[in-house]
């Protein structure tokens, strides 16, 4: 480590020879308001930067540089003059006027929001910042010294990582790239393994905090986070880079830009790759990038933009619900892994008989988005953008199946926090080569058998935005948001681990003959079934939504205010192939009729000052899974008490901007109604079962500060301060199904109830009200630190602090069914923090402009829990299970080429 460090010093110090003039200066707008990702470079050249935050920008030229050119899509290009003798030169504020007609993509730009203009809480990272810290960490984990973000890397898998904003889960935090939704369908969810090579082609990535300032239909209620990607504006060359890092990290990648060419023509190209062995034992990972945009300036009105991109990836995992530990078990894991190792123990990671490496945890998926853009400027004052769009995932991952439940929950590595032993090496790795021999012996076929859960996806839509400037101060935009997906799900059997074949007569025998004709057969429940065969589910989820979007702005001098409203249609209906037969497969189509309403105003009082308020009120439609259905893998029945989930939010704050320092304080206030959830609880045979929870509501508010100080031109300062305070609000009532979906009794011993919402189906009764909101620090705090000591050398520090973070419950295995059950204060996770270390240095190879990045994380060790889960009635610590630390220190070291 320390070698390796000396060698990221060295070679910077070492390049540092060249003589350049530092050139600073601000980039603003026609109304003197920051532009932020404005490209600055010397023309003929790729050398450059682009503006931050707050419109200003710093960058070395070399001697006999004349002048600098500034470019802003849709602004006219601006050229400055440069004294290359001096060792500095300030150009001061560079203001920049639009093109006559400006020809904005409306679906991308409608989402993005305008600091002392649009009123939402709103944070912004370049793409160059981007590149200079993300090094070896999540894509999203860049962000999380952001104001009211939370990311971890969950289990630690690749791209497993998970990020909450001001308390809400995944699910409640829309992720938009170039203005197209990509949160799941059916949950909400995004899964960011997707999405890993995203860092490579972003332009911008931005965090608006509430209900944000997107125009979609279907708004977020945490957040929204939205990512553009390089376009037509890209400039022409291409880049090179190669890195490594701890526990054998490569990445390599290339790109390639024609620049917009004279017949209007641009396209740009990337294609990476990234493998290790993963910082967590048994996780190691193979993941691709590729992107691609063709862009056409057809004329002055029309513009066509063609983009592609995917990452497909495969990467071994650790899932704490099935693989996490309790705090004693993490202490007595050391003896296998070591005391400074423990953290990184998998109790999933192993071999079989012929020294295979074996896991019970795997993931593959491939889901590329593919999107056409038409710019329509229809005269000086309208213009139309709409974007077709289609995704198409195919992957799935590992799910071990058995003869019984217990069976099933042997492929489990631990039980509560608590490590299993059934097959457990004397080294502490999972003993597959024992369920190859305990299947080969038997005389009924394989007792448990591996199967892929293919999750294969369809989903098309199109965006279409209509903008009018009605006047000189009023703005009108209206448009349209139309989706239709698909989801296909099955279980096939990919491995028979020694044994003959295998009856899923733990699946079938719950199949009504009422529903399926099949099941009245008792060949077909005790059908040997070999690879290939499907077992457990084999279903399909339909969604659609249709949308109108209207909202009318108005700007006049200092003030700017809006007001926006939504209505959509929700539909859902299932296609199952496994719990009913042909003529029964299809289930009945529901539909929820949503609505969004929203009001905001800015006022910037002063040249330097700004306040803010926004309230909004959403009517949203419950998910199509845990929501809509009751138990959505299995079972047409619908749920008789989903309702639309309601959310309202209000929200204020106040901006500074001076040319050294800038901040912004904001308060928020959300209220959350008739949400649906899922809580879990571990079965006397070691099954896990799901209960499905309605009617839940929730109460968030905090405050936020960010700020930004610049004391000397070879230093900056930046920090934030997020103090939450989350709780439920309401008590809940669900009923409980096995992990294959099925009703439970109140036995809870795998003991299958009479049908769904049965007198004999169990439920519990949760007394949540007033208990903290889980999964998130409600505290968090950064302070960072940017020293320029050199010309083309930057070396940075940033401190991230979590604090009342508390424990997500379940629930505990000696509950009592068909009860009312108190739930605990959940355990609150000791505070933590962990500091980053970033450096990087640019110099000349010849004719080619060259920059090394080194990134080492957490420098001084710090490992923190960052996630667990405890008993409804845990007492402290002691009852919590899947406790999740922190990385230890990484690192990364990566050169990169421009040319």
């Amino acid at each position: 480590m320390k070698r390796i460090l000396l060698l990221m010093m060295g070679l910077m110090l070492g390049f540092a020879a060249s003589a350049q003039t530092i050139v600073t200066g601000t980039v603003v707008d026609e109304a003197d308001q920051p532009l932020i990702g404005a490209t600055v470079i010397v023309p003929g050249t790729t050398q450059g930067t682009s503006t931050d935050l707050n419109g200003t920008f710093s960058f070395q030229v070399k001697k006999g540089t004349e002048e600098i050119q500034v470019s802003y899509l849709n602004y006219k290009t601006v050229l400055r003059p440069v004294n290359s003798s001096a060792s500095r030169q300030a150009l001061g504020t560079i203001k920049m006027d639009p093109e006559a007609i400006a020809m904005q993509d409306v679906v991308i730009t409608q989402s993005v929001a305008v600091q002392r203009k649009t009123p939402v809480a709103v944070s912004t990272i370049a793409a160059s910042e981007i590149e200079y810290k993300l090094g070896g960490q999540e894509f999203p984990e860049v962000l999380k010294s952001t104001p009211g973000v939370y990311a971890t890397k969950d289990g630690g898998g690749y791209g497993d990582s998970k990020i909450n904003m001001r308390g809400f889960k995944s699910a409640n935090v829309a992720v938009m790239i170039n203005g197209v939704p990509v949160n799941d369908m059916e949950w909400g969810g995004v899964y960011w393994s997707n999405w890993a090579g995203l860092a490579d082609v972003t332009r911008s990535m931005q965090t608006q905090r509430g209900m944000g300032a997107s125009k979609i239909s279907s708004p977020s209620v945490g957040g929204t986070i939205n990512i553009v990607t390089n376009t037509i504006d890209a400039k022409k060359g291409g880049t090179f880079s190669y890195g490594v890092g701890n526990d054998g990290l490569q990445n390599v990648s290339l790109s390639l830009s024609t620049g917009l060419s004279k017949s209007g023509w641009a396209m740009s190209l990337l294609l990476a790759k990234r493998w290790g062995d993963g910082y967590v034992q048994g996780t190691s990972f193979e993941g691709y990038n590729w992107f691609v945009n063709i862009s056409k300036r057809l004329n002055d009105r029309h513009q066509l933009s063609l983009t592609a991109f995917g990452a497909p990836q495969s990467h071994n995992q650790r899932k704490p619900l099935y693989a996490g530990l309790s705090i004693k078990e993490w202490d007595k894991v050391a003896k296998w892994m070591g005391e400074d190792d423990k953290y990184r123990y998998n109790a999933v990671y192993g071999f079989d008989n012929n020294g295979k490496e074996r896991t019970s945890q795997w993931n593959h998926y491939h889901k590329p988005q593919i999107s056409l853009n038409h710019q329509w400027q229809i005269d000086y004052k309208s213009s139309l953008s709409t974007a077709l769009y289609m995704s198409i995932g195919r992957g799935g991952g590992y799910s071990g199946q058995g003869r019984t439940s217990s069976d099933r929950a042997m492929w489990n590595g631990s039980n509560n926090g608590i490590l299993r032993y059934d097959f457990r090496k004397a080294d502490g790795t999972f003993d597959y080569g024992a369920i190859q021999d305990m299947n080969a012996a038997s005389t009924t076929g394989s007792k448990m058998v591996m199967s892929d859960g293919v999750n294969n996806h369809m989903w098309y839509g199109v965006l279409s935005t209509y903008t009018n400037q009605i006047s000189k101060n009023l703005e009108l935009s209206a448009g349209v948001d139309v989706r239709y997906y698909i989801g296909e799900h099955t279980n096939e059997i990919v491995d028979l681990y020694g044994g003959d074949y295998f009856i899923d007569d733990s699946s079938r025998k719950n199949v009504k003959a009422f529903n399926n004709v099949a099941a009245a057969n008792p060949d077909w429940v005790n059908e040997k079934l070999s690879v290939g065969d499907v077992v457990y589910r084999d279903y399909d989820g339909h969604v659609h939504q249709e949308g109108l979007f209207a909202q009318l702005e108005w700007t006049k001098e200092k003030v700017n205010a809006f007001v926006s409203g939504s209505v959509s249609n929700t539909g859902y209906w299932r296609v199952d192939r496994f719990y009913y037969d042909e003529a029964n497969k299809e289930s009945d189509h529901i539909n929820f009729i949503g609505f969004t309403a929203k009001t905001g105003i800015n006022w910037n009082f002063t040249k330097k000052s700004n306040v803010f308020l926004n309230v909004g009120y959403i009517s949203r439609a419950p998910f199509f899974s845990g929501g809509a259905f009751l138990q959505s893998t299995t079972s047409h029945m619908t749920n008789p008490d989903a309702v639309n989930e309601k959310v309202f939010s209000v929200e204020g704050g106040y901006g500074l901007r001076t040319e050294k320092f800038s901040a912004n304080l904001n308060a928020y206030y959300t209220l959350w109604l008739d949400k649906s959830d899922v809580r879990s609880k571990l079965m006397s045979n070691g099954d896990y079962a799901r209960v499905n929870m309605t009617g839940v509501d929730a109460r968030h508010m905090g405050i936020e500060l960010d700020f930004r100080y610049k004391p000397t031109r070879w230093m900056n300062v930046t920090g934030m301060v997020s103090v939450g305070d989350w709780i439920w609000s309401s008590n809940t009532r669900g009923y409980i199904y096995d992990s294959q979906g099925q009703p439970m009794t109140s036995k809870l011993d795998g003991t299958i109830a009479s049908g769904i919402m049965a007198e004999d189906h169990a439920w519990i009764e949760l007394q949540q009200k007033d208990i903290h909101v889980a999964g998130s620090a409600q505290t968090t705090a950064a302070l960072g630190v940017d020293f320029f000591p050199m010309k083309g050398l930057r070396v940075s520090a940033d401190w991230n602090v979590y604090a009342n973070n508390y424990a997500d419950f379940y629930l505990g295995s000696n509950l009592t069914p068909n009860t009312a059950v108190k739930v605990n204060d959940p355990w609150r996770i000791p505070w933590t923090h962990q500091m980053d270390l970033s450096a990087s240095y640019s110099f000349k190879i010849g004719n080619v402009n060259a920059t090394l990045y080194g990134n080492v994380n957490n420098i001084y060790n710090m490992q923190g829990i960052m996630d667990a889960q405890c008993a409804t009635d845990a007492k402290g610590w002691e009852d919590c299970y899947a406790v999740m630390y922190s990385f230890g220190r990484t690192y990364t070291l990566r050169l990169k080429l421009r040319f």
